[in-house]
C-alpha cells in the first residue's frame, strides 16, 4: 500500500509539472511551495527514519542511494512530518496575497508565523539530511548560527526571510528546481524508459569499438551521451559502467584504469551540452541569461574535456599494445542508425527548440512528449512500449528530482542568511586578503573550496555556496562573470573524481573490483584537463565563445593540441612510447598551448615539435610494451 501511495504521489508530481510547463507557471511563491510539498512528502515516505539498507548501496552525488535495496516503512514520525509540511505550506497558500503585499522587516510577523517558520525550517533541514546526508544541513546550521551569534541578526528576522519571503527557502534556487530541473529529469526518465540509452551504447560501439582501446573510447562517447539522460555522475557510472568496464578489462586495461575512464567520462556528463547538470540552470538564473547561452559557454570546455579523456585512453592503449573488440562483436554503424537512429529525435527537438528561442521548460516538455511517439514509429523500438512505460517514467522522474529540490531548498537557507547579513561582502574581503589581491591565488582558493564542498554535498548546492561566497572575489579581481561562474561550476563537479572522497570513482571501482586510491589517482590523471581548462578560460574568455570568431578558432585549435599533448605526457605515449624528458616537454607544451597567447603558443608548439622530431625522425623505434597505468 505504501509503495502504491508513493507511486501515485510521484506520478501526480510529474503530471503537475508537465501541465505547468504547458499552460504556464502560477505566481512564484505558490508554484515553489507546491513543488517543495510534493518533494517533502516523497522524501518522508521514501526515506523513513527507521530503515535498513544493504551494503551494496552507493551514495549518489545527486543525493540518495543507488544500487542498494531498502526495507522501508513509514511510521508515526513520517506522518507527523508530512502533516506539519502540509499545514505550514497551506498557511502560505491561504495567506498568499497578504504575504505578497506585506513589507519585509517593516510588518512584524506574528508569533504564530514565527512558530510555523521555525518548524518549517527544521522540516527542510531534516528532509535534506535524509535524502542527501549531513553535509548540507550542517552547512545551513552553521550559517544560521553565524547570522544569530556573529552577525547579530534577530532570530525573528531570520525566520521571516526563510518562511515569509522568496529570498530564503522559497528563493530563486528552489524556483530553478521547480521550473527547470524536474522537467529535464523527466525528459531523462522518458529517454531511459523508451530505450534511447541502448541507442547511445550501440552508437558509441559502432564508432570506436574496433579501434585501439575501443571499449575505453566507447565509455567516453557513450557517457557523454548519457549525460543527456542523467545529470548525476554516479548514476551515469551505474548505467554505463556494467557494460564498458568489463569490456575494458577483457581487452587488457587494468581494473583501476578502467574505473578511472568510466568515472571521468561519466562525470563530464554534467558539463556536456545540450543538457547539462542541474547547477547549469541555477547559473542561468543567477546570471539572468538563457539556458542556451550557458550551453554555448560550456561547449568548448566540454569538448576539450572529452578530447583529453579520449586521447588518454588512446595513448594508454597504444603504449601497452591493446587492440579493440572483434568486428563480429560490434554493431555496424549503418545498422544502428537504420534500426534505432530515429531515437535521436527527442534530443534534437530539445536542441532546436533552445536554438529557436523557446523556453527551456517548454523544450523539455516537447522532448518528453516526443519520446513515446518516436519509439512507436518503428517495429524495432516499439515492442516494449506500453502504458507501463509512461507510468514508470512519470514515477522515476519525480523520484529522481526530490534530491535536487531539497538541496535547492536547503541552499536557500544559506542564501537567505547571506542576503540578510551581508556575509558575502565580508567573505569576499577575506578571500581578497588571503590571496593578496592576486587572481591566481584567489582561483586556487576557489578550486580547493569547490572540491571540498563537492565532497560532502551535491553539485548544485556546492556551486550555490561558491557563488555566494567566493565568486564575487574573483570577479572583483578581474574575471568576467560567465567565466567566474563556470569556474565554480567545474570544480563543484570535479570533486566526484578527486580523492579522498570521489563518489563517481567509488561507484566505478566497485564495478571494476579495483583499489579505491589507485583508481582515484588514475582518474585525476585521465581527467587532468578538467583541472586546467577552467584556469585558462578565466584568463582567455574566447574558450567560452566570448569574443571575435578568429580568436575563438585559434584558441580552440591550440587548446585542443594542448590537451592532447597533456594526455600524451601524463600517459607516456605520443607517436611512440615517451621517455621521461619527452613526457616533461609534452606536459609543458600542453600548459603553454592551453593558455591562449601568441608567445605561449609559439613555445608550446616548439616543445611539441621537438618531441615529434625525436620520435619520428631521430629515434623512430617502436614502442616497448609496458604494464598499463593505474
Amino acid at each position: 500500500m505504501l509503495k502504491g501511495l508513493i507511486t501515485l504521489i510521484a506520478v501526480g508530481m510529474s503530471v503537475y509539472h508537465l501541465t505547468i510547463a504547458f499552460i504556464g507557471a502560477p505566481q512564484a511563491l505558490f508554484f515553489r511551495t507546491t513543488h517543495l510539498l510534493f518533494a517533502l512528502t516523497l522524501v518522508f515516505l521514501m526515506f523513513p527514519i527507521f530503515r535498513k539498507k544493504d551494503a551494496s548501496g552507493i551514495r549518489d552525488d545527486a543525493g540518495g542511494t543507488i544500487g542498494g535495496s531498502t526495507a522501508a516503512r513509514a511510521g508515526w514520525p513520517e506522518w507527523l512530518l508530512i502533516a506539519a509540511s502540509v499545514f505550514t505550506i497551506a498557511y502560505v497558500w491561504i495567506n498568499h496575497d497578504y504575504l505578497l503585499e506585506r513589507f519585509v522587516f517593516v510588518d512584524d510577523p506574528t508569533r504564530f508565523e514565527l512558530v510555523l517558520g521555525t518548524i518549517f525550517t527544521l522540516i527542510v533541514l531534516e528532509a535534506t539530511r535524509r535524502v542527501i546526508g549531513w553535509a548540507l544541513p550542517i552547512t545551513a546550521l552553521i550559517f544560521l548560527l553565524y547570522g544569530i551569534f556573529i552577525a547579530k541578526s534577530r532570530p525573528e528576522q531570520i525566520v521571516e526571510i526563510m518562511y515569509l519571503t522568496t529570498e530564503g527557502i522559497f528563493g530563486p534556487t528552489l524556483g530553478v528546481s521547480a521550473a527547470y530541473v524536474i522537467m529535464f529529469v523527466l525528459f531523462g526518465a522518458f529517454m531511459e524508459r523508451t530505450g534511447i540509452g541502448q541507442l547511445f551504447m550501440d552508437f558509441a560501439l559502432s564508432l570506436t569499438g574496433h579501434t585501439a582501446g575501443g571499449p575505453g573510447k566507447v565509455a567516453v562517447v557513450s557517457s557523454s551521451l548519457f549525460g543527456t539522460v542523467s545529470g548525476s555522475a554516479v548514476a551515469n557510472v551505474l548505467v554505463d559502467g556494467p557494460i564498458t568496464i568489463p569490456l575494458m578489462k577483457r581487452t587488457g586495461f587494468r581494473p583501476p584504469f578502467a574505473a578511472a575512464v568510466e568515472s571521468v567520462a561519466s562525470t563530464g556528463g554534467q558539463i556536456m551540452p545540450p543538457i547539462m547538470g542541474a547547477a547549469a540552470f541555477v547559473m542561468a538564473e543567477f546570471l539572468a541569461v538563457s539556458y542556451l547561452q550557458v550551453t554555448m559557454w560550456a561547449a568548448i570546455p566540454a569538448f576539450l574535456y572529452y578530447l583529453a579523456v579520449f586521447f588518454a585512453v588512446h595513448f594508454e592503449a597504444k603504449r601497452v599494445g591493446l587492440h579493440g573488440l572483434p568486428r563480429s562483436e560490434i554493431p555496424r554503424f549503418m545498422d544502428v542508425m537504420r534500426v534505432r537512429g530515429h531515437m535521436f529525435t527527442p534530443v534534437l527537438v530539445v536542441l532546436f527548440g533552445l536554438i529557436l528561442g523557446f523556453s527551456a521548460p517548454l523544450c523539455a516538455l516537447a522532448g518528453t512528449l516526443s519520446c513515446v511517439p518516436v519509439a512507436l514509429m518503428r517495429k524495432s523500438t516499439r515492442k516494449d512500449i506500453n502504458w507501463r512505460t509512461i507510468w514508470g517514467a512519470l514515477e522515476d522522474g519525480a523520484k529522481n528530482s526530490v534530491a535536487v529540490a531539497l538541496a535547492c531548498a536547503c541552499a536557500g537557507i544559506v542564501i537567505g542568511v547571506i542576503t540578510l547579513t551581508g556575509a558575502a561582502i565580508n567573505f569576499t574581503s577575506v578571500v581578497l586578503s588571503l590571496s593578496k589581491d592576486l587572481l591566481p591565488l584567489a582561483l586556487i582558493l576557489t578550486m580547493l573550496a569547490g572540491i571540498v564542498l563537492g565532497m560532502g554535498m551535491p553539485t548544485t548546492p556546492a556551486y550555490i555556496v561558491m557563488v555566494a561566497l567566493l565568486v564575487p572575489a574573483i570577479i572583483k579581481l578581474g574575471a568576467i562573470p560567465p567565466a567566474a561562474h563556470m569556474f565554480a561550476f567545474y570544480f563543484a563537479i570535479l570533486s566526484a573524481i578527486t580523492p579522498p572522497v570521489a563518489l563517481a570513482v567509488y561507484a566505478a571501482a566497485g564495478l571494476a573490483k579495483a583499489p579505491l586510491w589507485e583508481s582515484g589517482w588514475a582518474a585525476v590523471r585521465v581527467g587532468a584537463a578538467g583541472f586546467i581548462v577552467p584556469f585558462m578560460f578565466i584568463f582567455e574568455p574566447s574558450l567560452l565563445m566570448i569574443g571575435e570568431w578568429q580568436t575563438i578558432l585559434l584558441s580552440v585549435t591550440t587548446a585542443s593540441i594542448g590537451v592532447i599533448s597533456l594526455a600524451g605526457g601524463l600517459h607516456g605515449y605520443f607517436w611512440r612510447t615517451a621517455h621521461m624528458w619527452e613526457r616533461i616537454c609534452l606536459v609543458a607544451a600542453a600548459i603553454m598551448l592551453i593558455k591562449p597567447g601568441f608567445v605561449t603558443d609559439f613555445i608550446g608548439l616548439g616543445l611539441l615539435g621537438l618531441v615529434l622530431l625525436n620520435q619520428i625522425v631521430i629515434h623512430p623505434a617502436k614502442a616497448a610494451t609496458a604494464p598499463p597505468a593505474g
